[in-house]
């Protein structure tokens, strides 16, 4: 690819997101060669305030590369060497709705996790597969990197249904976690820098637990652990100590609707604003700087969006690749047979090693019996959900709600289901022919 036009289009350009991409590939002009930056979205009004934000970005840091605007996809998708997924079918208002939806029948509500995570499938695992129909036809070879979430469920549909284009799933949730735990080596007096660190992950996306974590080869668990569950004993951080303690892993945020399940459900009994009300307001003062003529700068108040570290995380997976430097990423991936013992078709969340030659997943040992429990009954909820994405199977769609361990009681799903179908009517074809 050296030599001639790199091209990448990124599917939701009007994402608010998208002016932390435009500095990531900003910040890496001298190793990855991008000429062609398209940003596609259906909505040109949004298109139109943050594409050309985007624009007055790379004019003002002089980019070699042009960043072009289209509602059309596959003008987008048309020879690109990469293509970056960071949609959401329905915008925020169906992220609200997902939220909602478990608050009205006493379950979690959450865009990624339990109801809202399916409902929030159903509507995007369709779209996404479109789009690598149009990577099939019009940019064979290309890279697909999906950070529409849920991620990981999103990426179990495309290597099952779109096998032929290469694809992978990506989330913040890692560097995040990585990046803590340098600061936390550093409060005990010893300073890494990211790039000599490696994270031991493994699991599902937002459902994983982190086992080590290594400096120049060095496992540091041996000091991490410790000082967190110190910490926790003294009401410090998220988790009790005695959990810590026991799994000697610190598990992945999300964990909290399983593990403090009541916990989480009061904090919504205060609702609004729910998650998705506060983003909409946040993205509301984004988007009126975002508009400001004379700004190239992305405001500060971008960090309030969530997203941590989502430029470094996407142009370092995208670098990593075009340059085959062979390094170590947590992805989203079918783990091959990397872990003994697992259904070698599922898609994991874990290390794995970045190339030309695509993502190879490191192998590693399985989680203890407590973690793999959980794990399975969500990779079944997932295959189960992708199977009603994909053929509007509602039968498949009452036994993932069954299989979910937040979902309803037995003799409720039929009314969940019926209240998440209809909720989502307007973007739910498959379901309503």
């Amino acid at each position: 690819m050296k030599g001639r036009v790199m091209k990448v289009a990124v599917i939701g350009g009007g994402s608010s997101y998208t002016p932390e991409l435009v500095n990531g590939f900003l910040e890496r002009v001298d190793s990855f060669p991008l000429t062609e930056l398209w940003l596609m979205d259906i909505l040109p009004e949004r298109l139109d305030i943050v594409g050309k934000f985007a624009q007055r970005m790379a004019n003002a840091a002089n980019a070699p590369f042009a960043v072009h605007l289209t509602t059309d996809q596959r003008e987008a998708v048309r020879g690109a060497s990469y293509v970056i997924t960071q949609l959401r079918v329905g915008w925020m208002a169906a992220r609200r709705a997902d939220e909602y939806l478990g608050h009205r029948h006493g379950l979690i509500g959450q865009e990624t996790t339990g109801v809202g995570g399916m409902a929030k499938a159903l509507r995007t695992v369709p779209v996404i597969l479109q789009i690598a129909d149009d990577m099939r036809e019009l940019a064979p070879g290309a890279l697909l990197v999906n950070f529409t979430n849920p991620s990981g469920l999103i990426t179990e549909a495309l290597f099952r249904y779109a096998p032929e284009v290469s694809a992978v799933g990506v989330c913040n949730v890692p560097i995040t976690t990585k990046m803590s735990f340098l600061k936390q080596l550093q409060t005990l007096g010893i300073n890494v820098t990211p790039e000599r660190a490696e994270l031991d992950t493994l699991g599902l996306n937002h459902l994983s637990w982190h086992r080590g974590f290594r400096v120049d080869g060095e496992n540091m668990w041996p000091q991490i652990m410790p000082d967190l569950i110190e910490k926790a004993r003294q009401g410090e951080g998220e988790w009790d100590a005695a959990t810590l303690e026991s799994l000697q892993m610190l598990p992945n945020y999300y964990l909290h609707y399983f593990y403090y399940t009541g916990k989480m459900r009061a904090k919504q009994a205060e609702w609004p604003p729910s998650r998705a009300e506060a983003v909409m307001e946040i993205e509301k003062k984004l988007l009126a700087q975002y508009a400001e003529p004379d700004r190239s700068v992305p405001p500060e108040g971008l960090m309030e969006r969530g997203g941590a570290y989502y430029s470094t995380v996407a142009t370092q997976l995208l670098n990593a690749h075009y340059n085959d430097l062979q390094e170590t990423h947590i992805v989203n991936a079918p783990h091959r047979g990397a872990i003994p013992g697992w259904p070698a078709d599922w898609v994991l969340e874990m290390p794995c090693q970045v190339s030309r030659a695509g993502i190879e997943p490191i192998p590693a040992e399985p989680l203890p019996t407590v973690c793999f429990g959980l794990l399975a009954q969500i990779k079944a909820f997932e295959l189960l959900t992708v199977e009603a994405a994909v053929h509007g199977d509602r039968n498949a769609a009452y036994q993932a709600l069954l299989a979910h361990p937040l979902g309803p009681s037995a003799d409720q799903v039929e009314t969940v289901l019926e209240d998440m179908l209809a909720t989502n009517k307007a973007y739910l074809p498959q379901f309503h022919r």
